[in-house]
């Protein structure tokens, strides 16, 4: 049998069917009309959580021992923006590969073998020597093969296993992870640096723990039925072609704009969490409260106390934005878009003051940044949301990807490399003083770009009503195309031709 056969009877492997039934005694507890049990359901969540703590912790990393890596490898502010640029290029090119598998596939199969490729790349990257940086950045963008496989699905997992609310509250501790694991790659990072006196081996602790997390996801973790508990099972939810799936995203206005929106805080986020750490080093060097790394190893405390404070922030910020969204839903049904205009437009002049009293006074720039990450942050789980009920479930995997590469590619893409060229061009002279001047003045960006992000999602609440309705009451057209197998192949003919 064709693996190109998404539907046929023997496709115990990758079909969504392959955990239908499990053997054992008369079960206790009725079981949902998702397939999986309320504990099931709540472990799972559990774990595609740990994951992605364990995605965003290993994608910081790099950038809490940045300054080792440049003596290391002897490189300027470009090539180091490059090492986060061809990871997210990575992720983003191949997201659309696993969004088109995770629609028609068994998701939890997609996800361990991505995870463990990406184990072992990110292992394999701790290994390499002074003279090969170009392996590094091969290694570096391999590990978003992995990525991919992993945070196209996740989300439509859990939207898979709870709806409404409880859906919001699920996601809203899904992505709890983005913050902390972030903040945990820079403590991580920074700390395992200072400890073994090797840079190296701060990439050495997110394989093993991958590598667990591949585990956890086999034994776990259970396949739920597409749009079963929205009352619509996947038996009458019709999967379509991918160029019908792609045109009806287009056409779907709130999906579009918020996607724009989200593309401009993947922007300062790319920038921040890669840059911010070097540049408080930069503004202690001149302020003269830090000694510059000529031949010593580096002081990465400031990776060290940008964690905290991203972890801290980020917690709140996601806590507070879902709260916000739930009260203030009772009044209008355009809360969502709102809260994310807001958080956008709110954190733009903190993140500003921020970059501009770090040559001053080292509390209030931590201070700034804390309130700028925190209004920032209270966008990731209500974006996603946004996506889940203004697209139908069989559509799901195909929009997160979209999203995922449109945001990237005009995101955090090329928003580190980005700044590290504006801020190769503004240097006049290889000083201390000059290093830092020049990263300011390029990081001044990242607020406009938030400006622009806020009008975005305030466009997004004049639309956001009507799609959500037609998502919700959304039924096949009679001349919209569907996925059927023959002779093994997937052939695209007339929904009227096979209702008869």
């Amino acid at each position: 049998m064709s693996l190109s056969d998404p539907l046929g009877d023997s496709t115990h492997f990758l079909s969504d069917d392959s955990e239908g039934e499990e053997a054992g005694p008369v079960q206790q507890e009725e079981e949902p009309v998702s397939g999986v049990s309320v504990t099931r359901a709540r472990l799972t969540v559990a774990v595609l959580c740990y994951i992605n703590l364990l995605n965003y912790m290993d994608r910081f990393t790099v950038a809490g021992v940045l300054p080792d890596i440049e003596r290391y490898f002897g490189i300027d502010d470009g090539k180091s923006g490059l090492l986060q640029t061809v990871f997210v290029c990575s992720y983003m090119l191949l997201a659309p590969c696993f969004g088109y598998l995770g629609d028609r596939y068994n998701r939890k199969w997609i996800m361990s073998v991505g995870i463990t490729f990406w184990s072992l790349v990110t292992l394999a990257s701790s290994y390499t020597p002074q003279h090969y940086f170009w392996a590094l950045l091969l290694t570096r963008g391999l590990v978003g093969v992995g990525e991919a496989s992993y945070s196209t699905i996740a989300p439509t997992i859990i939207a898979d296993l709870y709806v409404k609310e409880k859906r919001t509250i699920m996601l809203s501790f899904f992505y709890f992870a983005i913050p902390v694991g972030s903040g945990l790659g820079y403590i991580v990072g920074s700390s395992v640096d200072n400890a073994a006196g090797d840079w190296h081996w701060a990439l050495r602790v997110t394989p093993g723990l991958g590598l667990l997390a591949v585990v956890l996801l086999l034994f776990v973790v259970k396949e739920p039925k597409r749009g079963a508990v929205e009352a619509r099972p996947e038996t009458h939810l019709h999967r379509t072609s991918w160029a019908t799936d792609m045109k009806a995203l287009s056409r779907n206005r709130s999906f579009m704009l918020s996607t724009f929106g989200f593309t401009a805080v993947a922007f300062v986020t790319g920038s921040l969490a890669l840059w911010a750490p070097t540049f408080l080093y930069r503004a202690a060097i001149f302020t003269g409260e830090k000694p510059p790394c000529v031949s010593s190893k580096c002081d990465n405390s400031d990776s060290l106390y940008f964690g905290i404070v991203t972890c801290v922030s980020g917690v709140l910020g996601v806590a507070s934005g879902v709260v916000v969204s739930r009260r203030l839903r009772k009044w209008t049904p355009r809360a969502d878009p709102l809260v994310c205009a807001a958080g956008l437009l709110l954190s733009a002049p903190f993140l500003y003051l921020a970059i501009v009293f770090a040559q001053t006074s080292t509390v209030a720039t931590y201070v700034f940044i804390f309130l700028g990450e925190t209004f920032l942050s209270m966008n990731w789980a209500i974006v996603a949301d946004i996506l889940l009920y203004v697209v139908v479930p069989t559509r799901r995997a195909t929009a997160e990807a979209f999203q995922i590469v449109l945001s990237h590619c005009l995101g955090d893409a090329g928003s580190p490399y980005l700044i590290g060229l504006v801020s190769d061009s503004l240097r006049e002279r290889d000083s201390y003083m000059w290093q830092f001047r020049s990263l300011q003045v390029s990081l001044m960006l990242c607020s406009f770009v938030a400006v622009v992000g806020g009008g975005f999602f305030l466009a997004t609440a004049l639309f956001i009503e009507g799609d959500r309705g037609r998502a919700e009451n959304y039924v096949p057209s009679d001349d919209e195309p569907i996925v059927v197998p023959r002779s093994g192949r997937s052939t695209k003919v007339p929904v009227a031709s096979v209702l008869i």
